[in-house]
């Protein structure tokens, strides 16, 4: 397998709050690999953006050790470490960060002016930019004259400017409408499948993580509790499948008992129009579907979908408070229910 291209190992961060230390990151290990979109998810206050700056070189760990390409950060100097941010990443916060006196086109030439590109190049490779992104009439407006989803824009084409290897995102659609969320997630899309663009996104909406993301990251209190596929990590999770069998009311003792009695069958959850049954694989539906049918009962659907990312991310937070002795969320909660075993 090829060398990560970011690679942290038993990285931790502290800071100082008056007389209290806050233990931002404990020990965290992760591998991305190039071409990977990664989505680093958690509460507030869980770590994630600085994991984000740690990643992205804006801040350095107190233990541990990064590597960007087998190169160790910790040897590298403020100079080599500026021309990485300038060369190698692109960023976008969550605030914009766009100087309200310049124009759109001036922020997103910016990174160009600062790195030496001549004029007329960073013009040209700027129009472009936002021409593509939908803000061609928008060039020589000033951010208090944009929407917040055209600002997003802007932010997005000044980090795209120089084609950076790796796009870091923190909460790239928080305080957008749901149109303007939309766009910007249908524009990151489509930017990160470009040129095996590596992606770093830190969010907590969930939708964008799981249309977007190949990889997801759960952190809770500085600590990375889960890190991988959404199928892996669900693996870990769960024995087996989810299927949602609809016979239009109650499924009966009888009928229960015949389907528990099933090979690859592990439970039955009733439902008022069904069951919830647990199954090794999706292969088992059809012979749950058939002793459904010969025992008088109409199938109206059946369906086995794996886990999604949400469910994966809720079950992954009632663990965690399950370890820690708490009553998980609301959503968590029904999922550990309904997941776990506990028919």
């Amino acid at each position: 397998m090829a060398e990560p291209l970011l690679e942290l190992h038993g990285v931790s961060r502290r800071f100082r709050a008056g007389d209290t230390e806050v233990r931002a990151l404990e020990q965290v290990s992760l591998a991305i690999r190039r071409g990977e979109f990664v989505a680093i998810m958690g509460p507030s206050g869980s770590g994630k953006s600085t994991l984000m700056n740690v990643l992205g070189c804006l801040d350095r760990a107190d233990a541990g050790s990064y590597r960007i390409g087998g190169r160790a950060v910790a040897e590298l100097d403020d100079d080599a470490l500026a021309a990485l941010r300038r060369d190698t990443f692109g960023f976008v916060f969550q605030r914009y960060h766009l100087l309200p006196g310049e124009s759109a086109l001036e922020n997103v030439e910016m990174p160009a002016l600062y790195a030496g590109v001549p004029r007329a190049e960073r013009a040209r490779r700027a129009t472009a930019l936002l021409a593509r992104l939908g803000l061609a009439d928008r060039i020589r407006h000033r951010p208090s004259q944009l929407s917040g989803g055209q600002q997003q824009r802007v932010a997005l084409a000044r980090a795209l400017l120089h084609d950076p290897e790796v796009l870091f995102l923190d909460e790239p659609t928080s305080g957008l409408d749901p149109a303007a969320t939309r766009d910007v997630v249908e524009l990151i899309g489509a930017l990160a499948s470009e040129h095996g663009r590596t992606v770093v996104l830190c969010t907590h909406f969930l939708g964008e993580a799981g249309r977007l993301a190949d990889r997801m990251a759960v952190l809770h209190r500085g600590v990375l509790h889960a890190f991988g596929r959404p199928e892996a990590i669900a693996a870990d999770l769960w024995d087996g499948l989810d299927a949602r069998v609809d016979v239009g009311g109650p499924l009966g003792d009888d009928a229960a008992r015949a389907v528990l009695a099933l090979d690859g069958v592990a439970g039955v959850a009733p439902l008022p129009e069904g069951a919830v049954i647990r199954v090794a694989d999706r292969e088992v539906l059809p012979v749950v579907v058939r002793t459904l049918v010969e025992a008088g009962l109409p199938v109206y659907g059946a369906d086995a979908r794996p886990p999604s990312l949400e469910d994966v991310y809720f079950a992954v937070e009632a663990r965690i408070a399950a370890a820690e002795g708490r009553d998980p969320a609301p959503r968590a909660a029904d999922l550990l229910g309904h997941r776990d075993g506990s028919w």
